[in-house]
């Protein structure tokens, strides 16, 4: 029973948080996909928290041989650094994380949610960069040029972009990293409720 008293709460909250922030490195994090007549079912990109990958082993590259056409970069995901030690930023926060179990107090746990907030939303803000760089940074001797045009797919939502139809959302990695925030948060709460 003492595993489920209220005491405990806490550090359950912090486990369950941890295990959900773990999630980030079996499923990718967001996805991005490009509809178009000429491609049935879509082209879909996965982001992960190390690499790039989608719903074939030539996505990249038949992405990227649009992307030329239109002036866009090439995609190549060994020469993005966030893929090499944003797995180095998530391993720590686990490890603290289960440190947080040991030391089972109020200011830990939200100081634990405070980073993983705040590293999260930099994480956002930098794809949100990524995003824009790769739709705004255009070659201007690309075969196809369209005056006025970007193309910087949506960060959240979907949109035209002339003859695709752009959807970017959330994969399982990227709800299950806020899901490890809320419940994060959760283990702050319960612990600061029994210590008041």
């Amino acid at each position: 029973m003492a595993l489920l008293s209220r005491s405990s709460k806490p550090r359950w909250f912090q486990l369950a948080a941890v295990i959900a922030l773990a999630f980030v490195f079996l499923f990718p994090l967001w996805q991005i996909t490009l509809e178009a007549a000429q491609f049935p079912g879509g082209l879909q990109m996965h982001i992960w928290i190390n690499k790039i990958s989608g719903s074939d082993k030539h996505i990249v590259k038949n992405i990227n041989i649009l992307n030329h056409y239109i002036g866009m970069q090439a995609i190549h995901p060994e020469s993005i650094p966030e893929l090499r030690y944003f797995p180095k930023v998530a391993a720590a926060l686990i490890t603290l994380g289960l440190l947080g179990i040991w030391i089972n107090k109020t200011w830990y746990y939200g100081a634990w949610f405070m980073l993983l907030l705040v590293l999260g939303g930099l994480g956002i803000y930098d794809f949100y960069l990524w995003l824009y760089d790769y739709g705004h940074n255009l070659d201007p001797k690309a075969p196809i040029e369209v005056p006025g045009m970007t193309y910087m797919p949506p960060l959240l939502g979907e949109k035209d972009l002339l003859n695709f139809y752009v959807k970017s959302y959330p994969h399982v990695g990227g709800i299950a990293l806020g899901l490890a925030g809320f419940l994060g948060f959760m283990a702050a709460w319960f612990r600061w409720k029994i210590t008041r």
